[in-house]
């Protein structure tokens, strides 16, 4: 609410003397209109999604940016509007694929997003606008990351993704201290002892060379470098490469940005020699180290799916899984996608992908991941 709309509370009460009746403010008394963001509400969008609660950095306007820029997506941000007040908002972007179809997201390759909005009513409306530009575009489904209607024609998805979100010890002693889990304490304490160092960078070289073996090692395409170019650019200070070294070679990397008061290691991987070292360990307890030595209080180890290695790794090193609530609606298709590399059709193809030279997967991964999204 902008200081030109408070309402007068001496007014108010004047008013309504002897009705009982508590008045709104001017802004709720407002007619809600849904619009188009334009390029002059990107500072606006963003003071609102800081300002709020459930705001997160996925839902910061450079997103759009990145995802036209990277992947070719088209955005379609939305803004909801009482009187001159923003109200909500939905990062949108319409996904072109010619192997699994268009789709409405909201955000591919972002582990939250949604709508961020005011009230229930202002997330039905939005996600509604969702719907309708979904159908203008003859697209196949609809997604939301989060901020799912309570209405029965979203299927609900609340225990495929869990995110990973603790306070930090206070200090490093405390953060090894803090870990349940005996064998991964020992493999940390381990790390300490086999020769790794852990620098922070302002290049991208070394951190997408350790990302690129560690796709592939997983049977996972890789991004182009670009995308990760795009990231640093949109986001000037958030973004930073770390990497970890064993005898002057990077065997650990990540890329990380600070949000608020926490620290997230949004890409993170490892080469075949990282395992034996335990140099995973020892990246993402420096990584906790960092946000200590930058005044940061929570540490968010990220999204990861049920029933795999990584959904494990996080609950070993002490972080209980918060569970998010995805919702997809279809609108043009027949049928939603499953496009987790849990599915058993994707079993063969993800086998060999991990026997792919590694120059040959880092050369096909970019023209297949803007399809996965």
């Amino acid at each position: 609410m902008t200081a030109s709309s408070l309402p007068d509370p001496a007014a108010s009460r004047d008013a309504d003397a002897g009705t009982g009746r508590t008045r709104k403010p001017a802004s709720d008394r407002q007619p809600l209109t849904i619009r188009a963001a334009a390029e002059c509400d990107r500072t606006a969008w963003d003071r609102f999604v800081d300002a709020s609660p459930g705001g997160t950095f996925f839902h910061r306007y450079a997103w759009s940016d990145v995802l036209q820029a990277s992947f070719g997506y088209e955005p379609r941000y939305l803004l909801a509007e009482q009187g001159a007040d923003i109200a909500g908002v939905l990062p949108l972007v319409h996904k072109k694929s010619a192997l699994f179809g268009d789709a409405m997201i909201s955000l591919p390759f972002c582990s939250y997003g949604g709508p961020l909005a005011a009230s229930p009513a202002v997330t039905e409306a939005l996600a509604l606008r969702a719907g309708a530009l979904a159908a203008q575009v003859k697209a196949g489904y609809v997604e939301l990351r989060g901020g799912v209607p309570a209405d029965d024609d979203w299927v609900k998805f609340g225990d495929t993704y869990a995110t990973f979100e603790l306070p930090l010890p206070p200090t490093p002693d405390a953060i090894i201290a803090a870990i349940p889990r005996k064998g991964r304490k020992h493999a940390l304490r381990q790390s300490l002892k086999a020769g790794l160092t852990f620098e922070a960078h302002d290049e991208l070289d070394d951190f997408y060379a350790v990302l690129a073996e560690s796709y592939r090692n997983l049977g996972t395409p890789i991004f182009h470098r670009r995308y990760f170019e795009n990231l640093v650019a949109a986001f000037p200070g958030a973004f930073r490469p770390y990497v970890v070294r064993h005898a002057g070679t990077p065997v650990a990397a990540s890329l990380a940005f600070a949000y608020r008061d926490h620290l997230h290691p949004f890409y993170a991987g490892g080469t075949a020699a990282a395992r034996a070292l335990n140099a995973n360990d020892f990246l993402f307890y420096n990584l906790m180290c960092t946000a200590l030595a930058q005044g940061l209080a929570r540490f968010d180890f990220g999204r990861s799916k049920t029933g795999t290695g990584s959904f494990a790794y996080k609950k070993h090193w002490g972080f209980e899984p918060r569970f998010l609530v995805y919702g997809q609606k279809l609108v043009h298709g027949k049928s939603l996608p499953d496009l987790s590399p849990l599915n058993p059709r994707y079993r063969a193809l993800i086998g060999a992908w991990k026997r792919l030279p590694l120059a040959v997967s880092r050369a096909v991964g970019p023209h297949l991941i803007r399809h996965l999204g």
